[in-house]
């Protein structure tokens, strides 16, 4: 779950006259507009390495066949430093300037945004790896779902209804609590998803507390879950708050499993969590470890070339690029319109990080869940889960 910051309004690529211009013939020019500086430049190089991959797999295997053709793909990469206008403006000179058939990236939430109002006013599409946010592929005027712009990853509001239904058939759990920032509209969402999909499928929510940004004292929240007795804490908060959360609720004498959002994975959480967090049920992008063969090829593939096995992002960059190639060979045009087209009736992509299918209308996946079990030892995989 990328946080998101501020939305930026970056309208100038609205009047730009783009006639003529169109992806090259001999080659599949893609554009990654991504964070390779800045405060999540780990992010960006993920992307970064994992397209090049795919890039290099592609090219070594004779290039992608669209229709009598096998064309080689370039990549042409761009660093937004995880600032917004940087990433609208990255993201114009992607298709404008360079004409490439799609633009991967930005993966941050806050970038995200105004690149994504961007490749729609310029009819390219754009693929988020991992922007969870819905306002990613919605067009916050109309309300209605952006035609160009999709994602690799789930969005919030689907993590929080898998949780939901793992927390009532996996854990059999009864009577769940939840705690949850207040000020965060991703981390209160979650939170009221859960409770309402929690309730619909024969639950009972005992306790809904919530907490103000910054604060280190959860006392009070906690022991009023802890006397309402209930046999699951849902926490959808940030990394940087669980540790304190979870050694604050064991302290209060809460014993009961802990059920996480993708926003816990981040550096140190294991370390900082310790024996607190152990035994807590998380939701990730991508487990290493699941039964995929497509999977198992991409870590190998991955580790082999850089040496260290591939982060949530990197399998998500990878799909996305997947999911590109797959869809100008049904399409047999390398076309952006042909591209848009085909992308968006994708049924069954067997990714690297599950199966993809998008929603009629939308770009946004339906696709599984992993669901991960924090160990001292590590992060074990239970199993993957559908909404």
């Amino acid at each position: 779950m990328a946080r998101p910051r501020r939305h930026l309004i970056f309208a100038a690529a609205a009047a730009l006259a783009i006639a003529g211009c169109r992806p090259a013939a001999d080659r599949i020019r893609l554009g990654l507009n991504v964070e390779l500086t800045g405060d999540i430049q780990a992010v960006g190089a993920s992307s970064k390495k994992a397209a090049e991959l795919f890039r290099e797999q592609v090219n070594a295997g004779g290039g992608l066949k669209i229709g009598e053709a096998s064309l080689p793909i370039e990549t042409i990469i761009r660093d937004n430093a995880a600032n917004p206008m940087q990433s609208a403006s990255i993201a114009q000179e992607l298709v404008a300037k360079d004409n490439v058939i799609a633009v991967i990236g930005p993966n941050s939430t806050a970038c995200a945004l105004p690149a994504s109002d961007i490749a729609e006013s310029l009819k390219c599409v754009m693929i988020s790896p991992w922007s969870t946010d819905v306002r990613t592929t919605m067009d916050q005027a109309s309300g209605v779902p952006k035609r160009y712009v999709f994602r690799a990853c789930f969005t919030d509001p689907f993590q929080a209804r898998v949780l939901a239904r793992f927390a009532r058939s996996q854990l059999k759990a009864t009577r769940a609590a939840v705690v949850y920032e207040a000020d965060t509209e991703v981390t209160r969402g979650q939170a009221e998803l859960f409770r309402d999909t929690f309730a619909s499928d024969g639950g009972e929510v005992v306790a809904f507390q919530s907490y103000r940004p910054g604060q280190n004292d959860f006392a009070a929240e906690l022991a009023s879950i802890r006397d309402a007795a209930p046999d699951i804490l849902y926490i959808p908060a940030y990394y940087t708050d669980v540790p304190n959360i979870a050694r604050q609720a064991r302290a209060a004498g809460l014993t009961v499993p802990l059920l996480g959002s993708d926003a816990w994975v981040g550096p140190d959480l294991l370390r900082l969590g310790g024996a607190d967090i152990d035994g807590s049920y998380i939701c990730r992008h991508f487990s290493p470890d699941s039964g995929n063969p497509r999977a198992k090829e991409f870590v190998a593939a991955y580790t082999a070339k850089y040496g260290q096995p591939p982060d949530d992002v990197a399998a998500l960059t990878y799909d996305a690029c997947g999911l590109i190639a797959a869809a100008l060979t049904e399409a047999g045009s390398n076309e952006r319109e042909a591209l848009r087209e085909a992308l968006a009736k994708i049924a069954d992509y067997q990714g690297v990080t599950g199966t993809f299918r998008f929603e009629p209308g939308s770009g946004d996946p339906l696709k599984s869940v992993p669901v991960l079990q924090i160990k001292s030892t590590g992060l074990e995989w239970i199993g993957d889960f559908g909404d």
